[in-house]
């Protein structure tokens, strides 16, 4: 917050804050024929659409005060956007203008009265966001004045001609040093105490009470050649301070973190072990990137590790000599006052650390995969320590911006060593010095509650320089790309490039090299993205981007992207320049899944990039299933309805290249992969504005999605739809998200740390539980049937617990992995051509498992389906048509059915491993079948391990676990969601659990009640009154199953949530509603809607022999009748038949379109908005009406559409659906619109 005051006196407290598109009216109101003489002639939207930052400023009432808009490239195209910086140098030498440190304002507009001021609080704003900015340039017409304000700021250097027009322009400079100046940095004396304890004091008071109220002065005095003190300061005052020390523990980070993309931090030595013995080396090469594969662990994002070579360095230090003296000139330039940067001797000999496959991987949880995994080899380093590190660091917030200051001072002091480190709790907030720091790889076994960043000398380098790769550039790449997975990939395409630019199909083909110190540091290759029609239909791209304001060849396609890690801070500056230099301004990254057969890489993946953490994802968007016969020529383009294969979308833009990401470091812990748990991280990942650095997923058989019966079209287990192998593909949680496979047995909530099956520890500030329930192997009841016992005379064992041996042919199938362990068990003991199989439960999974096993060409005959006595009169169903048809289905196909059987004994008790037999009693005369292959679906519940780690930790279970209504267990740092839970019995709603809910919207809700814990975005959350802390949450998402039944019958139930209630009861309250039924279940034609009372469609129910498009069917959820082309009339008057038909017309496709729901809310919009200052919106006449305050002479319906269609509502609706229609014309081309009739 700043304070202007106009010349009147008037004061305005006001906030500079990224320019919106919202605010696009209020500029176009501030701009005076003026601007247009200084700026030209703009289309706002578009300029905003390539701008690198845009920046608006607001008065405390959030109006509008000004706005600045930089881009980095010249307008009035007085240079090429790519070679602009040779004009600007001829202009005047004494300036060292760079890509880097180098924007221009392209717009500047301002409440005339607070102009001035509004001008320089940008400015010092941009300084300040943009660290490495010097220099701002201002392009006017040559015989125009600044004007008043800019003028205040800006100084000309010269004239320069237009490239098209026949005139010269007057360019203007703003420096640095006039608004944000560069901190001078001196070493610390006592007599700074008083300046820096009251910012010490302000941030925290811990050193004072541990060391004493001096220990600053103390700290000072102590310094000698191992321990340096240093101050930045403004105006004479001491504003920052920097404890520095050549003591480092290498040991200690050595045994911690994985230091060898920096060869330790030590310095080269004869006897460093650097390779691991030929038989560890092959076995890493072939695990190093299985520990991010479907098996488990982390992400791995690689980075290039380039050596820097003896033989290069005296080439290097010549180049540093340069810069050394350029960055005096540009001192100079700035401010007189500054202390001028040291010589920074050289990059660093670290030649053959870098030689070594090592990744700089954003995570390390290897060692918790699986017991057999074996160690990794670890380098050892035996020569002397290259770190530094800052003990103590503290600086005004007001100078924070201008931390790595201290850098150059810093490194000068201890001229031989080569890299500063700097440990921290993970939970501090990651503030500006750190975030050019690489943060390392802790190993699985370090037990350091803290962080460890390095920077390295070489990063002060400003000498960066981006350019097109030529012929010479080879040898250097080829160097820098080594040790990297497909770096074979690389330089095909970058001798692609060098040869003839383009790929053999023609595609433009572009290669970029980081240069320092005449040395490459970094390769990038994109191609012209040929494929954007189906990315704007597929994905949610328009979240960043106004399409229309792109042209097609400014959409880029990144392949390859490496930067050695020093320079890994200049990663966003990389991708701006490739988007300058190449014309750019988008670029699209995909990640594709992997192979089901475990090889490393998809055939269709491009090399992974170090630059995906400085993109953003994309979300997916879900897709109309088209009847492509029915729309013939009206269907949409191939380009849009092709079906390729999936992968998900990371992306940037010129307007992100400037923009930070919020880094959170809070260790979130997941167990279970669940649904909920799924669509917990897949909220989280996809906030594009935070990075999550420690998210992580313990799960059984890690992440779900692994294709593993991608060829079966039955996959044994029903489905709620939640997520499907593509929605996986499309997420890919493993670029985001570390992978833990293992079973948790126990919670230590004093250490916050979760203990696996494999006796490892992983640590948590969050902890979420989301393990849902599992199928449970039986407990037989023991009876001997040669009694004759009934079920009456049997002791009820449901509540026992199985712990036996469990057979070899037994299956309880909770997961796609038990599934495909199931299909190779009948595949490899012949099953499908003898042996009997028994399923037993009363589940729907019992009959999509059965209608599989008949499909793989298990006979009828030698498949048993025992039901044990059901829990409630409510069947799994609970629709009798389906029932009905389902058991005449099964008869047909010959299956035998057992109702109300509960298992007696397996192999008469004997060892029941395998199974042979396996004996039920009934409610009348026992019986024994034999068994080949026994398949459990007993009621769900929570695993015993899991029962005993949340019971062993004191977290209170009742049942289930008890949570609040924001998901709260007992311990606050836990939280827990799905059907593991039960509300607490304070709120008197036991009947209500999170089991009858969306398990997506369950992990959505769960996400949002955090994301306010990371997000200083969002508002601060109020708590509820009382009174209302005592109710429930009812979430509104359907509630949904479906499979493939007996009969090849296609299934789908979708629901509202509510209380499991038998149909018949709910057909004969008053209030129902009604029905509407087409077709017959028993001919697989079955259809049936209901409509509630209030004329929203509330459940769907689906019988099919042929396959529907169930997505598109969810769609129809909650929508009133009417908009379903007055769905109840129509079938009053017999004019609907078949409403699998009718929901493929054409006029019913926009209803399944991802952005439809859009629309209702524009057009809610338009009817509650008033449109006259006399006259009531139609949403208030509706509730005048309603209330009784109007009565019109005629029906209620009527009166509100004759207003509606008099007044000016009508023309507003019907434009803001044609222009719904005309802007999503490639998803909806069978919709006409003006202009195509």
């Amino acid at each position: 917050m700043s304070v202007l005051t106009s010349p009147r006196g008037k004061v305005e407290v006001v906030h500079c804050r990224r320019t919106e598109s919202q605010d696009i009216y209020c500029i176009k109101s501030l701009i005076r024929k003026f601007t247009c003489k200084l700026f030209g002639k703009l289309n706002i939207i578009y300029l905003l659409e390539k701008a690198n930052l845009a920046v608006t400023l607001c008065n405390d009432k959030e109006e509008i005060m000004a706005q600045a808009t930089f881009l980095d490239y010249p307008n009035w195209n007085v240079a090429k956007q790519d070679d602009w910086v040779s004009v600007f140098r001829e202009l005047d030498s004494d300036i060292p203008c760079t890509p880097l440190n180098t924007l221009f304002m392209h717009l500047f507009v301002a409440v005339d009265e607070y102009s001035v001021g509004c001008c320089k609080e940008i400015l010092r704003t941009v300084y300040k966001a943009v660290p490495e900015l010097h220099f701002i340039f201002l392009i006017v017409p040559s015989y125009m004045s600044l004007g008043s304000t800019l003028i205040t700021v800006f100084d000309q250097v010269g004239n320069i001609p237009c490239l098209t027009y026949e005139e010269d322009f007057a360019v203007h400079i703003c420096h640095r040093h006039s608004h944000y100046p560069q901190l001078h940095i001196r070493k610390a004396r006592v007599e700074d105490h008083d300046d820096l304890m009251p910012i010490f004091m302000r941030y925290d008071t811990i050193l004072k009470e541990t060391y004493g109220e001096y220990f600053l002065a103390e700290l000072i005095e102590a310094q000698d050649e191992e321990n340096h003190a240093v101050v930045c300061e403004v105006a004479g005052t001491a504003v920052g301070f920097m404890s520095v020390c050549s003591r480092v523990n290498m040991q200690l980070l050595h045994e911690c973190f994985d230091l060898g993309p920096f060869h330790g931090l030590c310095f080269p030595h004869p006897d460093d072990v650097l390779e691991a013995p030929q038989e560890l080396s092959v076995r890493r090469s072939q695990d190093a990137e299985l520990r991010s594969s479907s098996q488990g662990s982390q992400k791995i994002v690689e980075e290039s590790q380039e050596p820097v070579f003896p033989d290069t360095m005296e080439n290097i230090q010549g180049n540093i000599a340069k810069e050394a003296a350029s960055e005096e000139a540009l001192t100079a330039v700035q401010s007189g006052s500054v202390s001028e940067p040291e010589d920074i001797e050289k990059l660093s000999d670290v030649s053959t650390g870098y030689a070594q496959d090592h990744r700089v991987s954003s995570r390390s949880l290897a060692s918790l995969l699986l017991p057999e995994e074996p160690v990794h080899f670890r380098p050892i380093y035996r020569g002397a320590s290259a770190a530094f590190c800052i003990q103590l660091f503290c600086i005004d917030e007001k100078y924070e911006a201008r931390s790595l200051d201290f850098m150059n001072f810093v490194f000068s002091l201890f001229s031989d060593k080569n890299f500063c480190i700097i440990s921290l709790p993970h939970l501090t907030p990651e503030f500006i010095l750190i975030q050019n720091f690489v943060k390392m790889v802790p190993f699985s076994t370090c037990t350091l509650e803290q962080d460890l960043y390095v920077f390295h000398r070489a990063g002060l380098l400003k000498s960066i320089h981006i350019r097109f790769a030529t012929f010479l550039d080879t040898p250097g790449v080829e160097n820098l790309v080594r040790t990297l997975m497909l770096n074979k990939s690389i330089l095909e395409d970058l001798d692609r490039y060098n040869k003839a630019r383009k790929d053999p199909d023609g595609t433009l083909l572009q290669a970029f090299v980081a240069e320092v110190a005449e040395q490459i540091v970094g390769i990038a290759v994109i191609r012209n993205e040929m494929d954007i029609e189906y990315i704007r239909s597929h994905y949610n791209i328009e979240d960043f981007i106004y399409f229309s304001h792109h042209q097609r060849e400014e959409h880029g396609h990144m392949h390859h992207f490496a930067l050695n890690p020093i320079f890994r801070h200049y990663t966003k500056f990389f991708l701006k320049e490739i988007l300058r230099l190449g014309f750019k301004s988008c670029l699209y990254y995909p990640v594709y899944p992997k192979s089901r057969e475990g090889k490393f890489q998809n055939p269709y993946a491009h090399s992974l990039t170090s630059a995906l953490h400085y993109l953003v994802p994309v979300r997916p968007r879900r897709q109309i299933v088209y009847p492509l016969e029915k729309l013939g020529i009206n269907a949409p383009s191939k380009a849009v309805s092709k079906d390729p294969i999936s992968y998900a979308l990371n992306h940037t833009n010129r307007k992100l290249t400037l923009e930070p990401k919020i880094t959170v470091n809070a260790k979130i812990i997941v167990v279970g992969a669940s649904n909920v748990g799924i669509s917990f991280l897949e909220t989280l990942v996809f906030c594009s504005h935070l990075k999550f650095n420690n998210l992580t997923l313990i799960s059984t058989h890690g992440l779900p999605g692994k294709k593993l019966l991608d060829t079966e079209q039955r996959k044994f287990l029903a489905s709620d739809h939640c997520f499907n192998d593509k929605d996986y593909a499309l997420m890919s949680l493993c670029s985001w998200v570390n992978v833990v496979v293992g079973r948790m047995t126990g919670i230590d909530r004093a250490a916050k740390h979760v203990v696996l099956s494999t006796g490892e520890i992983v640590l948590y500030d969050h902890l979420i539980l989301c393990t849902g329930q599992q199928y449970q192997v039986p407990c037989p009841t023991g009876a001997d049937i040669s009694q004759h016992l009934t079920n009456r005379e049997v002791p009820n064992s449901s509540q026992r617990r199985y712990t036996g041996k469990v057979p070899c042919n037994h299956f309880t199938l909770n997961e796609e992995e038990d599934c495909f362990k199931a299909l190779t068990w009948i595949r490899n003991n012949s099953i499908t051509t003898e042996g009997n199989v028994i399923v037993y439960g009363n589940t729907i999974d019992t009959y999509t498992t059965v209608e599989t096993l008949l499909n793989l060409g298990v006979s009828g005959s030698r498949v048993h389906l025992v039901q044990p006595p059901p829990a409630s009169t409510i069947t799994c169903i609970n629709n009798y048509s389906v029932e009905s048809a389902v058991a005449d289905a099964l008869a047909a196909a010959g299956v035998t059915i057992y109702r109300d059987a509960i298992l007696a004994q397996w192999n008469d008790g004997l060892h029941p491993d395998p199974i042979y037999s396996a004996s039920f009693t009934t409610p009348t005369k026992p019986f024994r079948l034999p068994c080949s292959m026994f398949f459990s679906f007993c009621e769900k519940n929570v695993d015993y391990e899991t029962f005993k780690a949340l019971n062993d930790t004191c977290l209170v279970y009742d049942g289930r676990l008890v949570i609040d209504t924001n998901f709260h267990t007992n311990d606050i740092a836990i939280r827990a969601a799905g059907s593991l839970t039960k509300f607490s019995n304070r709120y008197y709603s036991n009947e209500w659990t999170h089991s009858n809910f969306s398990s997506k919207e369950i992990g959505f809700q769960l996400a949002a009640a955090m994301l306010h814990l990371f997000d200083p975005t969002l508002e601060p959350v109020t708590e509820p009154p009382a009174d209302l802390d005592r109710l429930i949450p009812m979430y509104k998402g359907a509630k949904i199953q479906g499979g493939i039944l007996p009969g090849s019958y296609h299934y789908l139930h979708i629901a509202k949530p509510a209380i499991p209630t038998p149909l018949e009861v709910q057909m004969a309250q008053p209030n129902y509603g009604l029905e509407i039924v087409t077709g017959n279940a028993k001919n697989g034609t079955y259809f049936r809607i209901h409509i509630n009372k209030y004329k929203m469609v509330e459940t769907i129910t689906c019988l099919s022999r042929e396959p529907f498009p169930t997505s598109n069917y969810i769609r129809l959820f909650g929508q009133h009748e009417q908009l379903l082309n007055n769905l109840c009339a129509r079938y009053d008057e017999n004019l609907i038949t078949d409403l699998y038909s009718y929901f493929t017309e054409p006029w019913c496709l926009a209803l399944f379109h991802d952005r439809f729901i859009d629309l209702r809310k524009e057009l809610r919009q338009i009817l509650a908005s008033k449109e006259g200052e006399d006259l009531p919106s139609i949403e208030q006449l509706a509730h005048q009406i309603e209330d009784e305050e109007i009565n019109p002479t005629e029906k209620p319906r009527q009166y509100l559409k004759r207003v509606f269609e008099e007044s000016i509502y009508k023309t507003l609706v019907e434009r803001s659906t044609l222009d719904y229609l005309h802007y999503n014309r490639y998803h909806l081309p069978m919709y006409a619109w003006p202009g195509i009739i």
